[in-house]
């Protein structure tokens, strides 16, 4: 490897297994040379995360909560304990009733369309805060959104809601930290199996779908998705801000499906 990250501190949020989108940018900062840090949400995903983190040589594992401020307020305080300023955050969190990622959209509730932009979209603009107070000299802030922002995409429902205003939170927060040197980007893959995925109604059939009609007749692998973000929190990435970089194999160019596929 390049040692592209060599020198760079970042905090993880969002990995809840080796299949997470979250693992692979994980696993593709710390091959480049980061040094990482990582959150995760109760025992059980502790447990899971625990092994991971170890694999990479991190000693930073902090319980946080999203919801809870007192819980964000220690873990950001552990790590400007331990180590004073990062240099990059992934967020890579969202949540929806799955017994909602099915069916109508119009038949959400308010309480899971409170919670969905909450968890979401909120947390992304919370977190930056707190990050960016840890950023004196510049960094990059990163989360994950996917198609169904702006797309119909079947049974994504409010998800698709959260993620548009993920989308546009991304662009008031390169706006508003730019004066600091810290660049906010997104990474839009297409569809990936993986844990939160698979709570959406039909997700194989949206898998092989998208699979199949993709100019590259591929979805994108934790690979590709890992390369993207060490581009955009290294040097390379110095003037990429306020993007949502699309990798899906270009499935988004598509107005309909491939001819064979009608």
């Amino acid at each position: 490897m390049a040692g592209l990250m060599k020198g760079k501190r970042g905090l993880v949020m969002g990995v809840a297994n080796d299949r997470s989108i979250a693992w692979g940018i994980a696993r593709a900062m710390h091959d480049e040379g980061a040094e990482l840090a990582f959150t995760y949400q109760g025992d059980a995903f502790g447990k899971r995360v625990e092994p991971l983190a170890a694999s990479v040589g991190s000693t930073i594992l902090v319980d946080a909560d999203v919801m809870d401020d007192a819980s964000l307020d220690r873990a950001f305080a552990r790590l400007k304990a331990e180590w004073g300023t990062i240099d990059f955050l992934v967020h890579a969190i969202a949540y929806s009733d799955k017994n909602e990622l099915t069916g109508r959209f119009i038949n959400t509730s308010r309480e899971n369309f409170k919670n969905s932009l909450c968890i979401s979209c909120f947390s992304f603009i919370d977190v930056s805060r707190r990050a960016a107070e840890l950023m004196p000299d510049g960094g990059t802030l990163l989360t994950l959104t996917f198609q169904g922002s702006n797309r119909v995409t079947p049974n994504y429902n409010v998800m698709g809601v959260a993620k548009a205003a993920l989308e546009s939170s991304v662009r008031y927060l390169a706006n508003d930290l730019g004066p600091q040197k810290i660049r906010v980007n997104a990474i839009s893959p297409g569809p990936m199996k993986t844990l939160a995925g698979a709570a959406i109604g039909g997700a194989r059939a949206t898998f092989r779908q998208t699979e199949a009609n993709a100019p590259l007749r591929s979805n994108a692998t934790l690979e590709a998705v890992g390369g993207t973000a060490v581009y955009l929190a290294s040097d390379y990435g110095a003037f990429t801000t306020g993007e949502i970089i699309r990798v899906d194999g270009g499935y988004h160019v598509l107005g309909m499906p491939q001819p064979e596929n009608l």
